[in-house]
């Protein structure tokens, strides 16, 4: 599974970088609104583990509490976003890496041209539905770090993780990062919180099950398209399965 790992490894490094551009806020509102839609319209997060999720995500890249609200009160309203619905586009990435694009639009026609035609521009390719999806499970990713009192070694402390029913762990630099069901994630982040780890981040993600590992100048222009994709207003999420 260390193939795993090095995407983990890849996401959160693509995570960092975005949280740096000027648009990550209106990113953070997409994902906030999305949370609230696939949460049956709940717009309070001790009643929707989804948004809760959301919302930490939002406030670990420093969104104002006033616009994480305004998210919230935008996607529970009679406005425009309270008709959006969400809508998975799949395609094909250069070099033949799968790709995912999550999104919440209230045209699917329109999203889906305007992800078509970015695929063909950076030679890609849409792709039917099913046709990459059963490429990638959907699952909790935590990123944990040991206890901080060396009561018990390390090998031990993951042992004690492992137990919490996970599905699976990688060790990191910093820690491990952690994949669960998706619907235990906010259980298992409060388990092991409760047992004296750091819980640095807690997010639903699309976690490829088969890796393609493309050449460099395939990767170069895959990285580019996954950029521009993510860029588009009504993308909330692009996933792929190359390293």
């Amino acid at each position: 599974m260390s193939g795993h790992s090095k995407w983990a490894t890849i996401h959160r490094q693509k995570e960092v970088k975005d949280a740096k551009r000027g648009a990550a806020f209106t990113k953070l509102a997409t994902l906030i609104t999305a949370a609230v839609k696939q949460g049956g319209g709940i717009g309070d997060p001790e009643k929707n583990f989804r948004l809760r999720l959301a919302v930490e995500k939002a406030r670990q890249s420093n969104m104002p509490k006033d616009n994480i609200q305004r998210a919230i009160d935008k996607a529970t309203g009679a406005g425009s976003a309270a008709q959006a619905e969400e809508a998975m586009f799949e395609g094909f990435l250069p070099g033949g890496a799968g790709v995912l694009v999550e999104t919440l639009t209230d045209n699917k026609v329109r999203t889906a041209q305007m992800i078509r035609t970015t695929l063909d521009k950076g030679g890609g390719t849409m792709a039917g539905s099913g046709a990459v999806s059963y490429l990638f499970i959907h699952q909790g990713m935590l990123r944990v770090k040991p206890q901080t009192s060396r009561s018990k070694s390390l090998e031990e402390q993951a042992l004690e993780v492992i137990d919490m029913g996970i599905n699976d762990i990688e060790e990191t630099n910093e820690g491990w990062v952690v994949f669960c069901e998706k619907d235990r994630t906010t259980d298992l982040k409060k388990k092991l919180e409760d047992a004296g780890y750091t819980v640095e981040s807690a997010e639903l993600v699309m976690m490829p099950n088969t890796l393609v590992e493309l050449v460099p100048e395939a990767k170069e222009k895959a990285n580019k398209l996954v950029d521009q994709l993510e860029e588009l207003e009504d993308v909330s999420s692009v996933w792929a399965n190359y390293i």
